[in-house]
């Protein structure tokens, strides 16, 4: 079969693999439907992080059962699945506390920009669902990562009905950050970014001001629109140190910024916290607990996370498709096999 392999900074080929096939009794083989590109893969892509050597790169998709091993009740083939960017049992204690990306017995893909992954501890990993209208597998390939990490940073941080949220980060899990907050009932949503196609579907998702001021500009900006009190919730969907740097300023005395943004160089400031009791809550979204909340939110239309994919591509245009987001041309990029 057909998959991505990056080899280095602004190197991604696709190449022929050895097809997936079942290698535990707990595995299944899942036919690639959908696939995308995420931000933290840049990280690789721009060579700020290192690929040592040839690598499979991506985590998110949806797509449809195979086969499954002699050990899978909860799937079968021919079903149409989504599943979280790692696997679980959701069976041990942190899964059933709620944070199943910690699972006891975590493991990884293999890479789902291809046509096809081997997904393990299926039971425990796989959701299946009605197969779906073409125009909603965008939004429940979302689920997969973007739009649960989102609502993570929306859950972390006790987003609560007529607070005041900042959402630090206008891609694609901050855009998804903005819908979280709206569900949850926000008062009023503060979105900083710089970009105008990103403010305008910030503003759609339900986004009521934009902040572009970064550093000292931002935080004076977001203080003149709260009377100088600060949010209520703050959402760092970015990693830097600035980014995390900002967020605890922007909040108000008591407030907790949850944190999403894969960590780069991030360094908050633990005198910071101290002085303004603002707490840092957060890390990777256990989206496989989010599952069941979120899927009947996208199959009745109560939320759209799919309009973050702005640009959609052949599996074969691949590198067009990092190109395009490294860029900044397309917030994200989804993937045809």
């Amino acid at each position: 079969m057909r998959a991505t392999v990056i080899h280095g900074a602004h190197d991604v080929r696709l190449e022929e693999v050895p097809d997936p096939v079942i290698e535990l009794p707990t595995d299944a083989v899942v036919r690639t439907v959908a696939s995308c590109v995420c931000g933290s893969d840049l990280w690789r892509y721009r060579g700020i992080a290192p690929v040592r050597r040839p690598t499979r790169i991506g985590h998110e998709y949806v797509g449809v059962v195979e086969a499954v091993g002699d050990a899978v009740t909860a799937v079968r083939p021919g079903q149409f699945v989504v599943g979280p960017f790692y696997s679980c049992d959701s069976t041990c204690p942190h899964c059933e506390a709620g944070f199943s990306s910690v699972c006891e017995h975590l493991d990884w893909y293999d890479g789902c920009q291809a046509e096809a992954i081997r997904v393990p501890l299926a039971d425990g990993t796989l959701v299946a669902v009605e197969q779906p209208a073409e125009e909603l597998v965008p939004s429940l390939l979302t689920l997969s990562d973007v739009m649960a990490t989102g609502w993570h940073a929306a859950e972390m941080a006790g987003v609560r009905a007529g607070m005041t949220v900042v959402v630090v980060g206008d891609g694609a899990v901050g855009l998804c950050g903005v819908i979280a907050a709206k569900a949850k009932g926000a008062g009023r949503i503060i979105v900083i970014s710089r970009h105008a196609p990103r403010q305008a579907l910030a503003r759609d998702f339900g986004a009521t001001d934009i902040v572009p001021g970064r550093g000292e500009a931002g935080v004076e900006q977001v203080m003149g629109l709260t009377s100088g009190i600060g949010a209520d919730a703050v959402l760092e969907c970015v990693g830097t140190a600035d980014s995390i740097r900002d967020s605890l300023a922007y909040a108000r005395p008591g407030a907790v910024v949850g944190f999403v943004g894969v960590p780069h160089d991030s360094d908050p400031s633990i005198a910071t916290m101290f002085s303004r009791n603002v707490g840092l809550r957060g890390g990777m979204a256990p989206v496989r607990n989010y599952l069941p909340q979120l899927l009947p939110l996208v199959l009745d239309g109560t939320i759209d996370p799919g309009r973050v994919f702005d640009l959609e591509l052949p599996l074969d245009r691949v590198a067009e498709a990092y190109e395009a987001m490294a860029e900044r041309r397309a917030i994200k990029v989804l993937l045809r096999p």
